[in-house]
């Protein structure tokens, strides 16, 4: 196998050998079943280090398109596709501002963990089934570095940890660093920090029609009023938020790009670039939280945040839906003026992450087990869709 490289290209060598080998298994020219070369062959014939074609089969592995057996190598990965389905997906286009505070977010928050706990099966809220190796993983991470966990650390989290993140970030499309990075406890601390910077008691602020209970329980703490634009097929009603956006001038708009909670939506690349351009024009800052990335069947276009180049968009990720709520990390992505007082914020309301949790995360991360846990999940989670959907048009059938 021949694999071109542009070694004066910004790509980095890995990802160069990833895009080729990915391009030659989407068009056929490689089958499945295919064995790939050795690490070592592949290294020698594109004259890269080994290191290079190891990363480049792990993303491949973590996208899916390959798979290794042990003792063996790597194989070319049979594809395992969504259906192509119809959406029926066409709620009534009523712009909602609530007059009363909803349902308790507390009472909602402790019966959906209370039910986890007696080992029922509770639809609001996302338990993860952690990896199989995390804790050994977890045990060689507090090994490693067990001299500096116990002390003090910086508000904006581990250097090394961002460094792993902002990596994670630049895959899916984003110009970032790890200084536009601040490690939370979780991704709702993430929107507590944003929210709070952002807007004041009796501000207006846009959210989509449903949306997270948990960023709406925020808001309505803080005193914010809140405008619920309803959703299509394609996302936010974009005709009805320019028609908001003019009216009542909100100093912040809330949205979920990618699997939104609770509808699982991913918005199309021209509705997030009309969403932004909108932000924009009307002066709104958008919060994009995006708590499901990485869980999508389907490729997805790059976040907002990605497309932003004017510091209008503040992004919020976090590793409790993929790998374990209890370790409570999640991030911020936060550019221009805004990072310092969202930091300055952060280190008043709980100095720093948990060290020991960070590290975990790290190890996880930098050992490769985190892309090839990502690849099951999708892989798993895919088939329990599959075999969901032939159920129900099994029962179609029967009724018909």
């Amino acid at each position: 196998m021949k694999i071109p490289l542009d070694r004066q290209s910004a790509t980095p060598l890995y990802l160069q050998v990833r895009d080729r080998i990915g391009h030659l298994v989407q068009v056929g020219a490689l089958q499945p079943g295919e064995r790939l070369p050795s690490i070592r062959t592949l290294a020698e014939t594109t004259g890269v280090n080994k290191l290079t074609v190891i990363e480049a089969y792990s993303v491949l592995e973590a996208d899916g398109l390959i798979y290794a057996r042990q003792g063996a190598g790597y194989f070319v990965n049979r594809p395992t596709t969504a259906p192509k389905l119809e959406s029926t997906f066409a709620p009534a286009q009523t712009v909602i501002i609530p007059e009363a505070p909803g349902i308790s977010f507390f009472r909602l928050y402790t019966a959906s963990v209370q039910a986890h706990q007696q080992g029922m099966i509770d639809l609001s809220c996302g338990f993860p089934h952690p990896p199989e190796d995390l804790q050994r993983v977890s045990r060689r991470a507090v090994a490693q570095v067990a001299e500096t966990l116990f002390n003090y650390d910086m508000p904006e989290g581990q250097l090394t940890l961002r460094k792993q993140i902002a990596q994670i970030l630049v895959q899916q499309g984003l110009e970032v660093s790890p200084n536009h990075l601040i490690i939370t406890n979780g991704s709702k601390q993430g929107l507590s920090l944003a929210i709070h910077y952002y807007v004041r008691p009796g501000d207006w602020v846009i959210v989509e029609s449903p949306t997270f209970h948990g960023a709406l329980a925020i808001l309505e703490s803080l005193g914010a009023r809140v405008i619920g634009i309803p959703m299509t097929a394609e996302g936010m009603n974009l005709e009805l938020l320019e028609q908001y956006l003019r009216s009542h001038r909100p100093k912040l708009m809330y949205t979920i790009s990618t699997l939104h909670n609770p509808t699982g939506l991913t918005t199309s690349q021209t509705h997030r670039q009309q969403l932004l351009a909108l932000a924009q024009q009307y002066d709104c800052p958008i919060l994009e939280d995006n708590a499901y990335e990485g869980l999508n069947f389907e490729p997805v276009p790059p976040p907002i945040k990605a497309l932003d180049q004017q510091d209008w968009v503040t992004y919020i990720g976090t590793f409790s839906k993929t790998l374990m709520p209890g370790l409570r990390v999640g991030y911020m992505v936060v550019t221009g003026k805004h990072y310092q007082p969202i930091l300055e914020r952060k280190l008043l309301q709980d100095l720093h992450v948990s060290t020991v949790s960070q590290a975990i995360v790290s190890e996880y991360l930098a050992s490769g087990h985190y892309r090839r846990h990502l690849s099951k999940m999708r892989t798993k989670k895919l088939k329990v869709l599959n075999s969901k959907l032939k159920a129900e048009k099994d029962k179609l059938k029967e009724i018909k």
